[in-house]
């Protein structure tokens, strides 16, 4: 969008925070890059140049506004809708790929050199791997800046800085702060004007716990998202308490609770780390499962244009897609859902993870273990399983290719290709492959057309309901028809609809 240059000038002069994180503006006059909805005076338009990232502008040698904080805007949607090289290489280095592994790590996963990896970032982005990984690190010290009392060593060493000298070079170079001075300012300034949110709230660390705001697009609607986790909540693993979605995070180095609770204007998260180094992954796969980067006015205004969905749509725009922060767990859970009630699978899966879940503490109490991983799974006697054999082998099948690398669930993954591995499974069949789509890989286009709740909604409404006609009917919803089944489920009266008291 960034090389729209009208469009960009028009969004910028009526402040439309719609398009943050779609693009950035730089000034040339001030070299400061601000998001679309800065609440200043915007610059005239010829002083306005247009990046597609903040590590684009940082790299022409632009400063973050410390006004609207750039840095802090919701991410771009572009990676969440795409499956091409460009943007699997953007979702890793989102999950902090490049800081634990290099460019060679993220490279290798892609099944790319390195060389056309760099190439194409650098081709689309104005910045190669290098320089995105730096600009995440310089917004995740920011963080630990403003949220905590870590000592500026240690904020350094969490963010993923190789050196105190690095870290404070950086922090100056991006914010034209020092980090002390970032820190002083905290409490001050945050940024105003409509969905302009501050990112974190005032700074609170307690027994090592973060707290934070994580923005979206607006509007957002929490019924389905929220209901959804909840009404399918693994004991142990997740709850429901005072408002908030709780849950355990394995994590590359320990694991972590997270606590959300939805607001009109964002998502509260509380966050507490055995290790500040997953800080980044794990707010990553937090806004990834709430679908927090999604643009609800591109999805709602095409799923609109359907006569018996604008109703739909009109009544409770903003829907997200409920994902997952573990593609690995969900897929074992969709294999153990297969065939059964919302509240079977749960029992299953709550008896996998009491025998084979590694324990954690929870100093609030409803939390026990983490989610076994594919390889604790895979030596488990699946005799020991109360569950159909047929049912046995589709998991121990899972399980073992999972562990060995052979099935690659995760943000590089190709979604056709993985569709394609995973229908020569045992017992994968159309249903299972396409939730796993939908909820595990982010696929803004799975769909279900032979999903009961699905059929019966499109009958209700008047739209084909057999599986043929209704794929044909919903070419018109594409890219968009996992949003659109989140509509046509949220016509049944599911405990996956609504929040509870």
């Amino acid at each position: 969008m960034h090389t729209d240059t009208e469009r960009c000038v028009r969004a910028v002069q009526s402040k439309d925070a719609r398009f943050d994180g779609w693009f950035f503006t730089a000034v040339v006059t001030t070299r400061i890059y601000c998001r679309p909805s800065c609440p200043v005076v915007p610059p005239k338009a010829e002083n306005m140049t247009f990046y597609p990232s903040a590590a684009a502008c940082q790299q022409a040698g632009f400063r973050a506004c410390k006004r609207c904080r750039p840095d802090s805007s919701p991410g771009s949607p572009e990676w969440n809708q795409r499956a091409d090289l460009v943007a699997r290489a953007m979702r890793l280095i989102g999950d902090g790929v490049v800081d634990r592994e290099g460019v060679t790590g993220l490279a290798a996963r892609l099944g790319y050199s390195t060389r056309q990896v760099e190439r194409q970032l650098r081709a689309e982005l104005g910045a190669g791997p290098l320089a995105l990984a730096r600009a995440q690190r310089a917004q995740t010290a920011r963080l630990l800046i403003e949220t905590t009392t870590l000592p500026m060593a240690d904020i350094a060493f969490a963010a993923g800085f190789a050196s105190i000298r690095t870290f404070n070079d950086t922090v100056r170079e991006v914010f034209a702060l020092s980090p002390g001075e970032l820190r002083a300012r905290a409490p001050k300034r945050l940024p105003s004007g409509r969905n302009a949110t501050p990112p974190v709230t005032p700074p609170a660390t307690a027994g090592g716990t973060l707290t934070l705001r994580l923005p979206f697009r607006a509007p957002l609607n929490p019924d389905n998202l929220f209901g959804h986790l909840i009404a399918t909540a693994v004991p142990g693993v997740e709850e429901w308490r005072d408002g908030a979605y709780r849950r355990t995070l394995g994590l590359p180095h320990g694991h972590g609770i997270v606590a959300l609770t939805p607001h009109p204007d964002h998502i509260a998260c509380r966050l507490s780390l055995t290790d500040p180094r997953d800080l980044t992954l794990a707010i990553s796969r937090c806004r990834r499962m709430l679908d927090l980067d999604a643009d609800p006015a591109a999805v709602d205004g095409q799923l609109r244009d359907d006569p018996l969905l604008a109703p739909l749509v009109d009544k409770a725009p903003g829907r997200r897609v409920p994902r997952t922060v573990d593609e690995a767990e969900f897929a074992v859970r969709a294999v153990l859902g297969q065939q059964v009630s919302t509240a079977a699978a749960r029992t299953h899966a709550a008896r996998l993870v009491t025998a084979h879940g590694r324990p954690v503490e929870d100093p609030e109490g409803g939390l026990t273990h983490l989610f076994p991983a594919p390889r604790e799974l895979a030596a488990l006697d699946p005799e020991t399983l109360a569950l159909p054999r047929s049912r046995r082998a589709t998991l121990m099948t899972l399980v073992q290719h999972l562990a060995d690398g052979s099935l690659r669930l995760g943000p590089e993954s190709d979604w056709d290709e993985t569709r394609a591995r995973l229908t020569e499974l045992p017992g994968f069949g159309p249903w299972t492959v396409e939730v796993i789509a939908m909820r595990a890989l982010g696929d803004p286009d799975a769909f279900l057309p032979s999903d009961l709740g699905i059929r019966r909604a499109a009958q209700e409404l008047g739209l084909p309901h057999t599986p043929a006609a209704l794929t044909a009917r919903a070419a018109a919803w594409r890219p968009w028809r996992a949003y659109a089944v989140q509509y046509l489920w949220a016509t049944d009266a599911h405990p996956i609809n609504v929040i509870p008291a």
